[in-house]
C-alpha cells in the first residue's frame, strides 16, 4: 500500500481546493466511516491516497476527467507495488466513482461508497466553508451574490449573472447529505449541514449590514 509520505509528493501542484491537506482529511474520515460500516480498509485507504492524484493542478483543463486519470495512474502505482488485478480494479473503481458530477459510474462496493462520501463530507461544515470560498476565489467569483430567481428554480444563471459561493452552496452543498450512501456519513452530513447552513445565514446578514 502505498504510504502517506508517498503520496504527498503526487499533490506538491495541486489546486489549494484539492490539496494534500484535502487528501489527509478524506483519508481520515475513510478511515472512520470503513471501520464503522465494516469495509476493507487497505482498499479504503488507498483509494483515498490516490482519488485525486491527477487532474487538480490549478487551472488544469483535466478537471473535469480527473477521476479518470487518477484511476488510471492508480493502476500504474498499484501494480509497481505488485497489486493483483482484482483489487486495482477495486481501487480504481472507488476513484471512477467518487466525482459528485459524473454519475455514469455510481459506487458499487461498500469501499467505493466510503471514499464517495468522505470526500462529500469536506465540502460541509467549518471545513466546507473554507473551501467554498477558496473555490469561489481560485475562480474570480465573489464569495455572495444574490441568485437570480431562475438560478433558485433551475440551477442555472442568468446571462452574466456570477456564480458566488453562495450559488454553490444552493446548487451543491445543500444537496450532498441527500446522495450520501452510509448511515455514519449521513449522521455527520446533517450536523455539518446545519453548520454551513448558519454561516450562509449570519455572512448574508453581514454583508447586507443588519448584523
Amino acid at each position: 500500500m502505498p504510504t502517506i509520505d508517498q503520496a504527498r509528493q503526487w499533490y506538491q501542484n495541486a489546486d489549494a481546493v484539492h490539496d494534500f491537506d484535502h487528501v489527509l482529511r478524506v483519508y481520515r474520515m475513510a478511515e472512520r466511516l470503513a471501520l464503522a460500516e465494516g469495509a476493507d480498509l487497505e482498499i479504503v485507504r488507498t483509494a483515498a491516497l490516490l482519488h485525486d492524484a491527477e487532474g487538480t493542478m490549478p487551472g488544469a483543463d483535466s478537471r473535469t476527467d480527473h477521476h479518470h486519470a487518477s484511476a488510471g495512474f492508480a493502476a500504474e502505482v498499484l501494480r509497481t507495488e505488485g497489486w493483483g488485478p482484482e483489487r486495482i480494479a477495486a481501487v480504481q473503481h472507488c476513484i471512477r466513482a467518487h466525482r459528485y458530477r459524473d454519475t455514469s459510474e455510481p459506487p458499487q462496493s461498500i469501499e467505493a461508497k466510503i471514499l464517495f462520501d468522505a470526500d462529500k463530507l469536506d465540502v460541509l461544515g467549518a471545513i466546507g466553508v473554507a473551501r467554498v470560498i477558496a473555490y469561489a476565489t481560485l475562480a474570480c467569483q465573489p464569495w455572495y451574490a444574490e441568485p437570480s430567481e431562475q438560478f433558485i428554480q433551475t440551477g442555472r444563471e442568468l446571462p452574466g449573472e456570477p456564480h458566488s459561493s453562495y450559488h454553490e452552496h444552493l446548487f451543491k452543498l445543500r444537496k450532498v447529505r441527500e446522495r450520501m450512501f452510509t448511515p455514519t456519513a449521513r449522521a455527520i452530513a446533517e450536523e455539518r449541514l446545519r453548520y454551513l447552513d448558519e454561516f450562509f445565514e449570519r455572512l448574508i446578514a453581514e454583508w447586507e449590514g443588519e448584523r
